[in-house]
């Protein structure tokens, strides 16, 4: 047995930080062992002082935590035993989960936490039928109040009885802003395959005017303030690249404006102050993040802010912009909230953590030429030991997820057994512009399982792989495209890791969650309309092709993709004489949650892919 790479034992990763909006305190994600929870630590400056740990009478992971506009509750969404279905709790400050109370109701099938609306929560629940209910919630009486409710809605942000509303499927999404009235109007025109996902009210709070000094982008022609709601959002909408926009509604209709764009990146997430004088931009380029500040006051954006790592997201600042934190990770470098004052640039980790990511750590970024033309690219990671030689092909989910230079739990134990790495970014992955995300959807579905034996067929010409030596392994959607590749191009590879992957895209849509169903359609198909195609892009109609030994993955809590997928892609090799084994792991759903579940799945890669693609035993 391959041991694994200790280097990062000891060392609590941290993520998802919330700052209070006084900067006096933050919150916080810790991954420590078992199910991921939250602390809290009180701020002096960017130092923070001893944690305090919050307990939820509810197990499974914390997946977010957010501080309340006075500073005196944490909203925390929780995914009961790991499971794909959530729950939202507040907790009062400072009390270390005593007087917890749970904000959504039995019959709720699923509860998301979107944020706060003053003093109530917001959050959008959905029920079996999959129709979804946004509301705001007082944690004090536990009083609701429903703002919408619809097959497939999502509220994205509220405030004193406006707020933005997320309709649409994967790929097609747009904004609608909802009046108190029950009334609604589209943020921005038709733009068919366009996407405008995120977005912040900017209330006034009675008292906050910063941004709306003469010559802001937020006064009218006469230099006075208009009288507008106004809000700053996230969209793709008549370009390829995500961009900041401000948008202005009023009774004589809405208009906009743009506030941010790069030529060579896309806009990746944001966040507010409360005093509208900045916001914090994260920038995507070619998978590495990039940090500047948004002046409201006058639409000027600072220089870029150096991170201590390749890859940033979910930032978070206090009322006044005067501390932002962010989580931070990079290739040996787990995640990690990085405080930092955006006017000076000085870093601290809430904890002790590595921050700097060793050069020798750094992958190589590939670009080549897929068969039809189109540029793609991907990481690699070389092993331990001569080249070319064993290699494996790993895949991302999404299918709009991105392969990114950040932290992995398995690739250092797989390059230290003498396996190099190459993950890839085909066709259909976030980070690379509209045209490229949509390129897979329906049809294009073929051209993206091509795309993988592109993947191969560079690395053989380059010799970085040799013909037969070459590994297929994949999570979620990265873990059909295995499954798909594996049947499609057999005599490519030598085996194959399907991850909670999906076999049959048919019993998918008939056993995921009704919502998931739904935003799907366009990325895969309509199962009634469109049922010969995903017939012929399920890997369980191609079982006669596959050929490699497979190992299959899956959590037993996981309603994303239903356990079944797994089962049934087991049962079918095996009744043809196949080698197929099958890891449960009993206290996971969709994601492998736990650090030791992820260490049992590296242990449990590292030793399937030694016996089954000639890993030198030296290595082993």
């Amino acid at each position: 047995m391959t041991p694994l790479p200790d280097d990062t034992a000891n060392l609590r990763f941290t993520s998802g930080a919330s700052v209070s909006p006084d900067a006096h305190s933050v919150a916080y994600l810790v991954d420590d062992g078992g199910y991921p929870h939250v602390v809290e630590r009180a701020l002096l400056g960017r130092t923070a002082g001893p944690p305090c740990g919050v307990n939820l009478p509810v197990v499974g992971p914390v997946t977010r935590v957010q501080h309340s506009e006075d500073g005196k509750w944490l909203a925390c969404q929780v995914a009961p035993d790991a499971g794909t279905r959530t729950q939202v709790w507040a907790v009062p400050c400072g009390k270390g989960g005593a007087g917890a109370r749970r904000l959504d109701r039995a019959d709720d099938s699923s509860t998301e936490l979107v944020g706060w609306d003053g003093s109530r929560v917001a959050v959008t629940a959905s029920d079996e039928n999959g129709v979804s209910e946004a509301r705001v919630i007082d944690p004090e009486s536990g009083t609701a109040a429903v703002l919408d409710r619809r097959v497939g809605g999502h509220l994205v942000d509220s405030w004193d009885g406006s707020a933005l509303l997320r309709v649409g499927p994967r790929g097609h999404r747009e904004l609608l802003f909802l009046r108190a009235d029950g009334s609604y109007i589209p943020l921005l025109p038709a733009d068919v395959g366009s996407t405008t996902d995120a977005g912040v009210i900017l209330d006034d709070h009675g008292q906050h005017h910063s941004a709306l000094q003469p010559g802001s982008p937020w006064t009218s022609t006469e230099g006075e303030p208009a009288q507008f709601v106004r809000a700053v959002v996230r969209s793709d909408h008549g370009t390829d690249f995500a961009r900041l926009l401000g948008v202005a509604v009023s009774d004589e209709g809405v208009s906009y404006r743009l506030l941010a764009e790069r030529t060579d990146a896309e806009l990746d997430e944001f966040a507010v102050s409360e005093d509208h004088t900045i916001v914090a931009l994260l920038w995507n380029c070619k998978g590495s993040s990039e940090l500047q500040i948004l002046n409201l006051s006058d639409g000027t954006t600072d220089p870029p802010l150096p991170l201590p790592g390749p890859v940033a997201s979910q930032p978070s600042l206090s009322a006044n912009g005067s501390v932002l934190a962010v989580t931070v990770e990079g290739p040996g470098m787990p995640p990690s909230v990085e405080l930092v004052n955006p006017r000076s640039g000085d870093w601290n980790p809430v904890e002790h953590a590595r921050t700097r990511v060793e050069p020798a750590n750094m992958p190589m970024a590939l670009e080549f030429i897929a068969r039809d033309g189109l540029p793609l690219s991907g990481w690699w990671y070389r092993g331990a030991g001569g080249r070319p030689g064993p290699v494996l092909l790993y895949l991302h989910g999404g299918p709009e997820a991105q392969e990114r230079p950040g932290f992995s739990d398995y690739f250092p134990a797989l390059t230290a057994a003498g396996i190099s790495v190459f993950a890839p970014n085909v066709r259909g992955s976030g980070g690379f512009g509209r045209r490229f995300s949509h390129a897979d959807d329906r049809y294009g579905r073929f051209a993206a399982i091509d795309d993988v034996a592109d993947c191969v067929h560079m690395l053989v010409e380059r010799e970085l792989a040799a013909p037969g030596g070459v590994a297929c392994a994949g999570r979620s959607y990265g873990g059909y495209l295995t499954l798909a590749a594996l049947t499609f191009h057999a005599p490519l590879f030598a085996t194959g890791i399907a991850i909670c992957g999906m076999s049959d895209l048919e019993s998918f849509y008939a056993h995921t969650e009704p919502w998931i169903a739904a935003a799907a359609y366009p990325k895969y198909g309509h199962p009634e309309a469109d049922r010969e195609l995903l017939q012929e892009l399920s890997p369980i109609h191609r079982i006669d092709d596959l050929t490699a030994p497979l190992l299959v993955v899956h959590g037993a809590h996981d309603t994303n993709v239903p356990v079944s997928e797994s089962r049934q892609i087991v049962e079918a090799v095996r009744a043809r004489g196949g080698i197929a084994d099958f890891l449960l792991f009993d206290d996971e759903g969709h994601e492998i949650v736990t650090r030791e579940n992820r260490a049992r799945l590296a242990t449990a890669m590292v030793d399937w892919l030694t016996v089954h693609l000639a890993v030198p035993q030296e290595m082993s």
